[in-house]
């Protein structure tokens, strides 16, 4: 009870200072600016995924034609079904590690060390996709001239590496906002460290797992950079796929796919920021 003054003084010193960032020249005008400048070619592609004409600039009505095309075309159904065997694949063994790694640097207690892999697992954020893409080609090349392995396993290798500090992070912002007082009470019944973690631990974590697994899996799936330098003969992604049909034009079927990964995108995201909001 002592602390509920203190929590109404904050949300009145938060709304204040809102109210005086409004008051701000320009502020609401710059605020519309930006939305529009991000949103408004969005919504161009998604209205001309439903435009009968061919082109792409030139309305003339309402169809889905587009969407029938690309629903049958033979090439971008073996695209998107690599990519969602790739992306489903790196995202579980990803999670997997991520999780492993945040219940070791947040349950695992002080340890020498500890910030520096915590900085080690996030360093994939700060590097540019390009820089890493280029690297993981190079280490790559001279694993396959060593072992004689091809196949999608490397792509599959690649995706995993870079989705785990995406996965990393809702794990463990989710270990750290749980109390260990129900792990504690566990142990002081009798339960072993596997009893704790598989009836305590792992069911309070589960929204953090499944928010990371799910941004894991929105950030394999989109990947062009990485999956562009890496994939060989056979193993072209659907976003690789809709970059070699924009060379050649831009078509509303192009359209018409964009907007459906669009969707998908927007929905796991909208799950995820759900889950991490989920509070038991």
């Amino acid at each position: 009870m002592a602390d509920l003054p203190r929590k109404r003084l904050g949300m009145l010193w938060r709304n204040s200072e809102t109210r005086e960032l409004r008051r701000q020249p320009l502020f609401t005008a710059l605020s519309w600016l930006v939305l529009l400048l991000l949103y408004a070619p969005i919504a161009v592609l998604i209205l001309f995924s439903f435009n009968d004409n061919r082109s792409v600039v030139v309305w003339t009505e309402a169809s889905l034609k587009w969407y029938a095309k690309a629903l049958e075309n033979d090439d971008i159904r073996n695209a998107a079904w690599i990519s969602i065997r790739v992306a489903l694949t790196a995202t579980v063994i990803s999670t997997v590690i991520a999780t492993m790694a945040a219940l070791a640097t947040t349950r695992g207690g002080n340890y020498c060390g500890r910030a520096a892999a915590i900085a080690l697992i996030n360093q994939p954020l700060m590097i540019p996709e390009i820089v890493t893409a280029i690297a993981t080609l190079s280490f790559f090349s001279i694993l396959r001239q060593l072992t004689g392995i091809t196949g999608l396993g490397w792509l599959i290798l690649a995706h995993t590496v870079f989705c785990i500090p995406f996965a990393f992070i809702p794990v463990r912002a989710r270990l750290a906002d749980m109390s260990e007082t129900f792990e504690t009470a566990a142990a002081d019944l009798y339960a072993t460290p596997w009893q704790t973690f598989r009836h305590v631990t792992l069911p309070l974590l589960m929204p953090g797992i499944l928010a990371g697994a799910m941004l894991a899996f929105v950030v394999s799936l989109d990947d062009v950079i990485i999956t562009l330098l890496i994939a060989g003969p056979g193993e072209t992604t659907l976003p690789i796929y809709i970059l070699g049909q924009i060379r050649r034009g831009v078509t509303p079927e192009v359209n018409a796919v964009s907007t459906i990964l669009i969707l998908l995108t927007v929905a796991m995201v909208a799950l995820t920021f759900a889950l991490q909001r989920k509070r038991k």
